[in-house]
């Protein structure tokens, strides 16, 4: 048998590559939009991928199900389980097996069986692996998906929050914690393979780790220890991340079939641009700071990039990258894995000219004096949680992700001040601030952290 993990970093997704060395076929589990990791290793293992299978109806990015089949003619196993809401509706155009609790199926010696684990969403499933081939008559591990994680466990809060199924929550939960104590019988030895990892808004603490076991999780894993079906749920619910807004646009487009990848180049273009489109500038936060177009939207090509482009970009209107030609086809993968494929132009930074505005970075110090002085409007772009847990006295809690349609209670007549736990995000919100016309905007370097590490006072 052959495996292989892959991550993508700006996702924190994991999906996987598993082949029958014997008769030479794979299978793609939970695969990313972009497949040509997975072709390129078959291929270098003489493998040919011959199936994909979904552990459920993913919420946090494009599934490459459909694209794989559409032009492989691969075969697709997907659940079949939950109720008439939670069903894909494209798999009539693709050869597919629908799979329910307790279906078996084959990838040549290598063998899954699924069990139906509810709880994250109604229809999530996971994956018993055994390898025949080498002889096993006992499972190996189990890809959990988004059910369970290295450290925790999936969130049911997606589903009202993100996909506006109302009064879903309580109820995944409970579900999630039936799927525990089922999982929990299998043996110890069994290895855990999730979806995800630590990043991800799939839920509130998941570890670094790329692999676990049963046994492990059921020792340290938070979910494990608490035995009480309503002591467990109100954990679960409470603190968890804000899921970004793109969030209920992927289940839709996961269900119903996510669009074919556009392969055509992306063209230079010279400003100005449509006033329609939107101009996103991938440069640092520092170059950005000290020069940019008038109305352009910093969001820095860096780890954070994909979450940030789905919580701010819509998906109805064009966008124009101002990037290093050597970025850009990452770039693009990272916004189209997420389905922000409305990509009309780029332009090089060095091409840049024109009419630049900028923005001042200030000290915790100067921070200090701003938030007593009512001239100044101190903003705190962080997570609720982390606004909770402690903040500058005076400031006033808008996070990033809300910012944009909460603009218009913002005072116009005194200088703001953006913050968050280190600078990256308050620079966005700088950047957006100034796009939507507030020009006396500035952002507090090294953020909250700087503010603690001065000894400055905190309030709770």
């Amino acid at each position: 048998m052959y495996f292989k993990s892959f991550f993508d970093e700006q996702l924190a997704h994991r999906s996987y590559l598993i082949g029958c060395q014997g008769t030479g076929e794979a299978i793609v589990i939970d695969p990313a939009r972009h497949y040509t990791p997975y072709l390129e290793t078959a291929k270098k293992e003489g493998l040919k991928i011959t199936a994909a299978a979904e552990t459920h109806i993913h919420a946090d990015y494009l599934s490459g199900a459909r694209e794989l089949a559409h032009l492989y003619g691969i075969k697709l196993y997907m659940s079949d389980e939950g109720d008439k809401d939670w069903k894909y509706e494209f798999l009539g155009d693709y050869e597919h097996e629908l799979l329910k609790d307790g279906s078996v199926f084959s990838i040549g010696k290598v063998q899954f069986e699924v069990m139906h684990t509810p709880g994250h969403t109604p229809e999530s499933i996971s994956f018993l692996l055994t390898d025949k081939g080498g002889g096993a008559d006992e499972p190996m591990g189990i890809f959990t998906g988004d059910f369970l994680f290295v450290g925790d466990v999936g969130r049911p809060d997606l589903l009202e929050k993100a996909a506006g199924s109302a009064g879903t929550s309580e109820k995944g939960g409970k579900e999630l914690f039936a799927s525990l104590k089922k999982v929990a019988q299998l043996p110890d030895f069994l290895q855990v393979w999730p979806a995800h990892g630590a990043g991800s808004s799939c839920g509130k603490s998941l570890g670094a780790v790329p692999v676990s076991t049963i046994g492990y999780e059921k020792t340290v894993n938070w979910a494990f220890q608490v035995q009480d079906e309503a002591a467990f749920v109100k954990e679960l619910l409470s603190s968890q991340p804000e899921p970004p807004t793109y969030f209920g646009q992927m289940k839709k487009w996961n269900k119903s079939g996510p669009a074919l990848l556009n392969s055509e180049e992306t063209p230079k273009v010279s400003l100005p641009i449509d006033e329609a489109a939107i101009l996103v500038d991938t440069r640092p936060a520092a170059e950005f700071a000290l020069g940019h177009v008038q109305g352009s939207l910093n969001l820095p090509y860096n780890g954070s990039f994909t979450n940030w482009a789905g919580w701010l970009l819509k998906y109805d209107q064009d966008i124009v990258l101002i990037a290093e030609e050597q970025k850009l086809p990452d770039i693009k993968r990272s916004l189209q894995s997420i389905g922000l494929d409305r990509i009309t132009g780029f332009i090089t930074p060095e091409e840049l000219s024109g009419d630049h505005e900028s923005y001042e970075m200030v000290s915790a110090d100067q921070v200090k004096k701003y938030a007593a002085d009512d001239n100044f409007y101190v903003i705190d772009v962080r997570a609720e949680s982390e606004w909770d847990s402690g903040h500058i006295p005076g400031a006033h809690h808008h996070f990033l992700g809300n910012l944009e349609n909460e603009t218009g209670s913002l005072p116009k007549d005194k200088t703001l001040v953006a913050h968050c736990q280190s600078g990256a995000r308050s620079a966005i919100a700088t950047s957006m601030l100034q796009k939507k016309g507030f020009k006396d905007v500035l952002n507090f370097q090294g953020g909250f952290s700087a503010w603690e590490k001065e000894g400055m006072p905190v309030k709770k």
